[in-house]
């Protein structure tokens, strides 16, 4: 539902335009003065502001400025209103970003078509953000047998309605198939909204996906909307929907079923029209027979399957992978012509990747910070990990052959070693000291010895 803030300091107007715009539909909430205005604006997101120019507090204008600096990631259109209107006040509103300018008496036609214009406009606005996010995201990268099948099966069922459940490891690019999907799909020009399941506490999971209204969670926002709110008209992702509670599972039930929910704290329900594309690491059936996953909702979500194979089952498509991510970081910390030489790309090709692409893009990264004056990353610079890791061939299996001196294999163990327990802490430097049975000022010393930044 859009989202009107109305601020003015007479009460008649505030009620009369309230009272208007919630029988066009319309969401309304009023404050008398600028300072009001600003807190509700830190609290919520609106879609447009109708904004009095003569506020007891402060003028108009200059709190259409601060407006447009709190409300930099979701900034709604400002329509000023007046009955002093100049051409003056007219301009410089147009210069701060208000998209139009509406003069008392107000009329009602002239009103609701500048409203409703707002509204088309602010929507355009997100889709053209939304859209270049979406070129920046790589295709589904690979030549493999089971990639071209996955891009045929994306490309056959992105145009549908129809839901779907993509299976995979963690790591293997579960988003970015519901993100390829979306772009295919008639609601491309809408948005898409994503929640990891598995990050969000179980006491805040159904806000996020519902929203709430009326200051309903203490010490948070008066008003907020949910992922399924936001994604009306287009695409849900919901990853890691294995780890929602059996209560969150029923109410995802409901909203699917009848594509409406309530809010939390709210006495109506929102009506949206959202797809839902849901991801997972776990065995659902299998979580079914457990107890831990709803069956109903195992039958609503798996209306189209999608496996995502894991990098190990796909190793051909390594060296575009490492070519994707090495054009990215390259152009990233401006080295846009590094490569890797065919002996690099065979050791990677021996590693059985755990942690899939996703740990195939941190190695590529790494290597690249790691060595800031090499434009050819040879075996040498990869690192012990990959060398020590089952399915290596025993000719590599120590990756002795890749070093000339002994200081200079021991510096590479000892970097790797570090790294991965900063990984294993977290990125906690005093964890990681106490892990590696170090002082932590100690281990400072060798990660700068070693090259290993603290933002690593």
């Amino acid at each position: 539902m859009n989202h009107v803030l109305i601020v003015d300091d007479e009460a008649e107007i505030r009620s009369s335009l309230e009272s208007i715009l919630s029988e066009e539909g319309y969401l309304v909430t009023t404050a008398a003065t600028a300072t009001e205005c600003l807190t509700l604006l830190r609290d919520a997101a609106y879609d447009v502001v109708l904004l009095d120019i003569w506020l007891p507090d402060r003028d108009g204008l200059d709190a259409l400025a601060e407006i447009r600096q709190i409300t930099a990631e979701s900034q709604p259109e400002v329509v000023i209103i007046s009955g002093h209107g100049t051409i003056e006040a007219a301009v410089r509103a147009t210069k701060l970003g208000a998209y139009d300018f509406l003069e008392k008496p107000l009329s009602l036609e002239r009103t609701l078509i500048v409203l409703n214009n707002a509204m088309r406009a602010r929507q355009m606005r997100e889709t053209n953000l939304e859209l270049a996010r979406q070129l920046a995201v790589k295709g589904v990268t690979g030549q493999s047998v089971a990639m071209k099948a996955l891009r045929q099966q994306i490309k056959l069922m992105a145009p549908t309605n129809g839901r779907v459940l993509i299976y995979g490891e963690s790591g293997t690019g579960k988003e970015l198939i519901g993100r390829a999907m979306h772009a295919e799909s008639l609601r491309k020009d809408r948005p898409f909204v994503e929640l990891n399941c598995a990050a969000i506490p179980e006491d805040y999971i159904e806000s996020e996906l519902f929203g709430y209204r009326h200051g309903a969670i203490p010490g948070g926002p008066l008003e907020k909307r949910g992922t399924f709110e936001r994604a009306d008209g287009g695409t849900l992702f919901l990853d890691e929907v294995g780890d929602m509670s059996l209560k969150t599972q029923a109410k995802v039930l409901r909203a699917l079923d009848e594509q409406r929910f309530y809010p939390v704290g709210a006495s109506h329900p929102v009506h949206v029209d959202v797809r839902v594309i849901a991801a997972t690491n776990k065995d659902l059936e299998e979580e079914i027979a457990r107890g831990n996953f709803r069956e109903d909702l195992f039958y609503r979500l798996n209306v189209i399957p999608f496996f995502m194979p894991p990098l190990r089952d796909r190793k051909e498509d390594i060296p575009l992978l490492v070519k994707e991510f090495l054009q990215e970081f390259g152009t990233q910390y401006g080295r846009p012509h590094v490569e890797m030489t065919e002996d690099a790309l065979a050791a990677l090709r021996q590693y059985h990747w755990p942690g899939n692409v996703r740990e195939l893009r941190n190695l590529v990264e790494r290597v690249l910070i790691l060595n800031p004056k090499t434009q050819r990353l040879e075996r040498r610079h990869l690192p012990m990990l990959v060398f020590r890791a089952p399915g290596a061939t025993s000719s590599s299996a120590g990756g002795t052959e890749q070093y000339t001196t002994l200081l200079e294999a021991r510096e590479a163990y000892e970097r790797d070693y570090i790294l991965k327990k900063l990984d294993e802490c977290h990125g906690n430097v005093s964890r990681a000291a106490e892990a590696l049975g170090l002082e932590r000022s100690h281990l400072y010393r060798k990660m700068k010895s070693l090259g290993i930044s603290v933002k690593e």
